[in-house]
Parts: C-alpha cells; sequence; structure tokens
C-alpha cells in the first residue's frame, strides 16, 4: 500500500506566507519584472523572424517553429511528470494555442514578408489596449479614467511613432496585422487567467503540445513546397521563435500577468515597439530617426500612470 492511500498519515505542516502590504507590494513587483522579461523577449520576435525568413518560407518557419516549440514544451513535461490539465481548462488553452501559437506567427509572418519590422510594430502598439479592452469585457471589471486615459494616449504615441518611421501606407500586411491583433489579444486574455490557476510555463507548455499535430502535418507539407536556405540567420532566428519568444517569453509573461492583472501587464506592451525599433537598427540595420527618444519617454510616462492607476 502506497504512504498516500494509508488511512495513517503524517499531519500536514502548514508552512505561514507573508501577508499584507509589504507581501502585496512584492508581488505586484515580481509580476511587473516578469512580465517586463516576457516584453523583451517579444520585442526580438519580428527581428528574429526577418532572419528566419532569409532561409525559410512563411508556412515553413511557423510549422517548424510550433513543431520545435511543442518538442521542448513536451519534453519538459514529460520530465517533471506534469499531469494533463483539467477537463475546464482545455477551452482557454485551445484559446491560447489558436491565438498565441498559431494565430498570430502565421499572420506577422505573413505580414513581414512584404513589411518592415517598424511597421509591423504598429500591431504591438495596439495589443495593450485590445488585451485589456478583452479582459474587461470577458470578466466584467472596471479600471479608473486615468488608467484608460494613459493607455489611450501611450497606444497612440506609440502608433504614431510606428507609423511615421514606416510610412503608414495601408496594404494586405495590414490587413494580417490587425487580424493578429485580434487573435493575440484573445489568447493572452485567456492564457492570463488560466496561469492563476495553474503556472504560467504550463500554460503556454501545452498550447504548444496542443498545436504538435497541425505542426508536424504543416512542416511535412510545407519544407518540400516552399525553397529551403539554411543559414547561420536562419537557424538563430527560428531556434528565438522556438525556445525564447514562444517558450520562455510566454512562460515569465503568463506568470506576470498572474500576478498583477491582465490589463494592467499588457500597459507595459507600450514599450515592446520601441524594443523593436532598437533591435531593428542593431540587427537588421534599420535607421531611427530623432523622434526615438521623444517617443521613448512618453510611453515611459504611460506606463508609469498605468502602473499606479486603481481601478
Amino acid at each position: 500500500m502506497r504512504v498516500k492511500d494509508s488511512a495513517i498519515q503524517p499531519a500536514a505542516i502548514a508552512v505561514p506566507r507573508p501577508t499584507g502590504p509589504s507581501a502585496a507590494a512584492g508581488g505586484t513587483r515580481t509580476g511587473i519584472l516578469l512580465a517586463a522579461l516576457g516584453v523583451a523577449a517579444f520585442s526580438l520576435t519580428f527581428p528574429a523572424t526577418a532572419w528566419a525568413l532569409e532561409g525559410l518560407g512563411p508556412w515553413s518557419l511557423v510549422s517548424c517553429r510550433m513543431l520545435l516549440g511543442g518538442l521542448i514544451a513536451g519534453g519538459c513535461l514529460l520530465a517533471l511528470r506534469v499531469r494533463a490539465p483539467a477537463r475546464r481548462h482545455w477551452p482557454a488553452l485551445c484559446a491560447v494555442a489558436g491565438g498565441t501559437v498559431v494565430g498570430f506567427p502565421l499572420l506577422t509572418t505573413l505580414a513581414l514578408q512584404t513589411s518592415t519590422t517598424s511597421h509591423a510594430a504598429v500591431v504591438v502598439g495596439l495589443l495593450p489596449l485590445t488585451t485589456a479592452a478583452y479582459s474587461s469585457v470577458r470578466n466584467g471589471t472596471r479600471h479608473s479614467r486615468t488608467f484608460w486615459g494613459a493607455a489611450v494616449v501611450g497606444a497612440a504615441v506609440v502608433i504614431a511613432f510606428a507609423v511615421q518611421q514606416s510610412g503608414g501606407t495601408p496594404s494586405t500586411s495590414d490587413l494580417y496585422l490587425f487580424a493578429a491583433l485580434l487573435v493575440c489579444a484573445a489568447g493572452y486574455a485567456e492564457g492570463g487567467q488560466l496561469a492563476r490557476e495553474m503556472p504560467g510555463w504550463q500554460v503556454i507548455a501545452w498550447a504548444l503540445v496542443l498545436c504538435l499535430p497541425v505542426a508536424a502535418a504543416g512542416a511535412a507539407v510545407a519544407l518540400p513546397a516552399e525553397p529551403v536556405r539554411i543559414t547561420g540567420h536562419t537557424v538563430a532566428g527560428l531556434l528565438w521563435l522556438a525556445a525564447g519568444s514562444q517558450f520562455v517569453g510566454m512562460w515569465v509573461w503568463y506568470r506576470g500577468m498572474s500576478a498583477i492583472g491582465v490589463p494592467r501587464a499588457s500597459q507595459l506592451q507600450l514599450a515592446q515597439p520601441l524594443l523593436t525599433l532598437v533591435w531593428s537598427v542593431l540587427l537588421l540595420g534599420e535607421r531611427l530617426t530623432p523622434a526615438a527618444p521623444v517617443a521613448a519617454v512618453a510611453v515611459l510616462v504611460c506606463i508609469g500612470v498605468t502602473q499606479r492607476a486603481r481601478g
């Protein structure tokens, strides 16, 4: 008979947890730090995609990205002997998989075939507002006028800056980006809520594993159909997308959202387009205009306001 089945079990030792304002403040700071690390990882997504597209077609890239990410996630789940999620969790996991594992990567990769990374950053500028709006509607939560005002101003600054950088001419890529914005907001919000019931890394891990059959089938069809040219940039970009942006980045992002809330964490993404532009200069050779420091200061002010505003 196993110990856990015995009628005589040792009494559980209750370990007191810190409570009070100091513990809450510490949890908030940790949540902000984790969400910020996620934003930093996401800021490399578009440059890494541009690198990977040098040697892979869009469908091959997305399929291989999902496949590698799913294998990494599945290996972690098996190594740690993690049990399958409860039945009630699977609808939210499907939303996470559809929005962040399949929808957003595919749509933004298709957009980056004809769009620059700076123009694609527009969708990231809009994402905090759509994520906060989706979460508020879904959960029936309210936030102060100061919170929403700062969010709108910050998003407007980011959009104006990104559009000014790229010219902002509406095109097919804009339609892809707009669709990516909608599906990703749902995936972020559902994943952030689910991370309150299960560890954040398991949320994205199970979403990736859920997509393994689709990824394997897609790679089998796309790789023979599209040209493949393996370069250092291609390998580095693909590995970062699979392991960095898609797994580690989502892991810390969901943990951060579960600690400080979906709407507030999403406002940290206002800094993501500016970070992406910096990486674009360093990694892709794009030029940055003198407007960048002004936009950066304005966005940081807005982030500070949203973090302090109370609902």
